[in-house]
């Protein structure tokens, strides 16, 4: 079940080159989006887990604190307990982080990850655990626009598709598990996607390219159905995994900075 990192990492996930400006701001301190993640098995569509990302605000800093939660289902905790927890400080201009910390417990599984942004020195901390590999601490040159996986989740929403043709990518730079990732998204134009409860939406429709792991084969298999309006909240996000393939559907939102236009209503 570690496709929930996944989950959380790749809502928007993309490769940027030099120029990372925030296009408008879409989000405000006090939102809270839900979802609601399923794997699929044989045919069987099993409800796994929640995953809930929330906007905070540090003052008197302008920094927004990030943060996304994945638990699974009480009734697989027995079978293997997830809790996944990433927590992202980042200027509330600029949205490049300055501090990022995932905390991962998959069963026997364990991840302890924290990087500091230097800006003045031109240098990324990174201090790792991982259960697999041990513990680490690293010293990196800071790239030009480089983000942390939840950082990029947020940033990616501000950007402005008005004037993106059928096909086009669209890149962001990440820093992930002591390693940079130069990924995109492929623009595929404009859908009407229904969720598990029948609930209708306008999207923006686009492909995820990936980084071959443990998890996924690699290259454009995630999908991503997010608002045609000025949220971009994910409404849908479908991937496939080297067994199966997993769906998480928007199940309930609050605190959004703009009216959920993209909301069409329920199928009767």
């Amino acid at each position: 079940m570690r496709w929930l990192i996944y989950i959380s990492f790749f809502f928007w996930a993309v490769n940027s080159t030099a120029q990372c400006d925030v296009d408008r701001k879409v989000f405000q301190p006090g939102e809270k989006l839900t979802y609601k993640a399923y794997y699929n098995w044989n045919f069987i569509w099993l409800e796994a887990a929640d995953v809930v990302f929330k906007v905070e605000e540090k003052l008197p800093e302008p920094v927004y604190k990030l943060s996304s939660l994945g638990i699974s289902l009480p009734k697989y905790d027995w079978f293997y307990k997830v809790r996944d927890t990433f927590r992202s400080e980042v200027n509330n201009e600029t949205l490049l982080p300055l501090f990022y910390h995932r905390n991962t417990s998959e069963g026997s599984y364990k991840v302890n990850n924290k990087f500091n942004f230097d800006y003045e020195a031109q240098k990324l901390y990174a201090s790792t655990f991982n259960s697999d590999s041990g513990s680490a601490i690293n010293t990196f040159d800071l790239k030009p626009c480089t983000f942390d996986v939840l950082s990029a989740i947020y940033y990616t929403r501000t950007l402005s598709f008005e004037n993106r043709n059928l096909g086009d990518t669209i890149p962001l730079r990440f820093f992930i598990d002591n390693e940079y990732y130069d990924l995109y998204i492929r623009y595929l134009g404009k859908e009407e996607i229904e969720t598990r409860e029948k609930k209708i939406y306008s999207c923006i429709k686009f492909n995820i390219m990936l980084v071959e792991g443990t998890i996924f084969k690699g290259g454009e298999d995630m999908t991503v159905w997010a608002t045609d309006d000025e949220n971009h909240v994910p409404i849908l996000v479908e991937a496939k995994i080297l067994i199966g393939s997993v769906k998480a559907f928007l199940t309930d939102y609050s605190g959004l900075k703009y009216t959920m236009k993209s909301y069409l209503g329920i199928r009767k």
